[in-house]
This record gives structure tokens, sequence and C-alpha cells, in this order.
């Protein structure tokens, strides 16, 4: 992940960017929660990211995830919660993923 990839995205410093791939996320998103982005997900984090100018702080790198980061913490829980595993599509993968 890059601070770039999350700018390119859509995810920029003064918002989500309209008819960008983070716009098409927060929709998405807010379909499958009825009305709402949950302030834990993936289009959430991203945002606070692209707006903050830096990936790096929260542990998401482009040559894997920190340990004892942020985004390790976050891959943890996410792995306890699912048997030891985290899944593809969570919210782990799909920041890491950017």
């Amino acid at each position: 992940m890059s601070d770039q990839n999350v700018h390119n995205a859509g995810f920029t410093s003064s918002g989500i960017a309209g008819r960008s791939l983070a716009s098409s996320m927060m929709s998405q998103e807010a379909r499958a929660s009825k009305g709402g982005v949950h302030s834990g997900g993936p289009t959430a984090i991203l945002q606070k990211m692209g707006a903050r100018g830096s990936t790096h702080s929260s542990g998401f790198t482009s040559s894997g995830i920190s340990g004892g980061s942020q985004a390790s913490q976050m891959m943890s829980q996410e792995a306890k919660s699912h048997g030891g595993e985290t899944p593809r599509g969570s919210t782990t993968s799909i920041v890491q993923s950017i």
C-alpha cells in the first residue's frame, strides 16, 4: 500500500472523490449496512489515511503489515473472530490491498 494508491483510489484530504473507487466502496458499504458506513470499516479507515496523507503510520505498508501496529492489531482481532485466519474481503485485507 502506498499513499499515492490511497489518493488515486479517491481517498483525499478533502474527502472522498466523486466517481472513484472510494465512492463506489462507500456506496456498497452503505447499501450492505442499510444506510451507514461502519466507523471501523474499510471505507472509513482508508478515508482517515487519505485525510492524513499517510498510510505508514497505521502499519499498512507496501511490504506488508508492520508488527505491533494498529494494522497488526486489527488483523489479529479479525483472525481471532474467524477461527485463526483473516478472511478474504475483511477490512484488513481490503485496506492492505489498496
